[in-house]
């Protein structure tokens, strides 16, 4: 019963604006290639990014993508991405002034009085395979008060280039699939990239608004990875915030940083066991050619596990992100 009430409570603040992307679609002409327009001052076909997305078609390819063109402005809604709206693009103009944002934290009450939890805060959410992201700032705007998504995400390959994610705890879910982030900024404190699914963060920026850890990863056990970054940065706001590189949600949690900056805001130890001694035999944590004051191993946690030349060498997008479908995000702009 509460999980339906929940879903109730979604669906309303989610995808009421279903009909009204009907009204407000005869608006003016999308510019050359692309296929609709938001723009909050009423310039596009729409004025909110879950009405564009509501009248996307469900017959799109991979050969012919159907591109969302998102306009400058902050736009204060929930935006649900169905399963269907597969091959469809969400590109913004510049990530620094467009902006999807809403505050919903766990402890918010449901329609039954309970609270909603963690799963259900996102501020995008994405269900779709075959999605991409670009441009866009993604933001939850419940600081300091608990877990509140940014973002989630359940479809497959999916993609996000150039975007920004600010949150708090929980800024990120990858829950389930196969995702590729390329020249993002990633904000939050505690566990802000958490989930089971497989994603390469290619060239991003970590920043740590507050003392916590970056990664809570929950692999499943026999996936060969799980939170890939390579040539990232890891910074902090503010002087003295200290962080962890990750601690294990789940037993076979698997993270690796590979060739990037730390800073001191890395704690010497590196990782944390979550207070699970048994995890330490079955989380993989891994490190490989990574610089800054915050790279030093001499007093990292015995049993981080190691990884030879060759190894770090063969981790690319292609490697982790693969699958048997062959999937190269570095290839495709989708």
């Amino acid at each position: 019963m509460r999980k339906r009430l929940v879903r109730a409570l979604a669906a309303f603040l989610i995808l009421g604006g279903a009909l009204l992307a009907h009204v407000v679609g005869a608006g003016p002409a999308p510019s050359h290639g692309d296929d609709s327009v938001v723009a909050p001052d009423g310039t596009g076909q729409f004025k909110s990014i879950q009405e564009a997305i509501n009248a996307a078609p469900q017959t799109n390819t991979a050969s012919a993508p159907w591109t969302i063109r998102v306009r400058p402005g902050t736009y204060h809604e929930l935006v649900y991405v169905q399963r269907e709206k597969h091959f469809v693009r969400l590109v913004g103009d510049d990530p620094n002034r467009t902006t999807v944002s809403f505050g919903l934290y766990a402890s918010i009450p449901a329609p039954d009085g309970k609270p909603i939890g963690t799963f259900h805060t996102p501020t995008v959410w994405i269900d779709a395979d075959d999605f991409a992201v670009e441009n866009l700032t993604i933001a939850n705007s419940s600081i300091r008060v608990g877990q509140a998504l940014a973002l989630r995400v359940d479809g497959d390959r999916v993609s996000f280039r150039n975007c920004r994610f600010l949150g708090w705890q929980d800024t990120i879910l990858a829950n389930r699939g196969r995702q590729y982030f390329s020249g993002c900024t990633i904000a939050g404190a505690v566990d802000f990239i958490f989930g089971g699914a497989t994603s390469f963060f290619d060239r991003c920026e970590i920043t740590c608004t507050g003392d916590g850890y970056i990664t809570a990863a929950s692999t499943p056990a026999g996936q060969a990875f799980g939170f890939v970054f390579s040539h990232c940065t890891i910074g902090a706001e503010g002087a003295g915030t200290k962080t962890y590189l990750g601690r294990p949600w789940r037993p076979y949690a698997n993270v690796v940083f590979l060739n990037s900056t730390l800073s001191d805001a890395v704690r010497p130890s590196g990782w944390h066991n979550w207070n699970k001694p048994d995890a330490e035999k079955t989380a993989r944590f891994s490190e490989f050619g990574n610089t800054g004051p915050g790279a030093s191993r001499s007093q990292r946690v015995p049993w981080e596990s190691p990884l030879s030349e060759p190894e770090a060498a063969s981790i690319t997008p292609l490697r982790v992100l693969g699958g048997p479908d062959g999937w190269n995000p570095e290839r495709s702009p989708r």
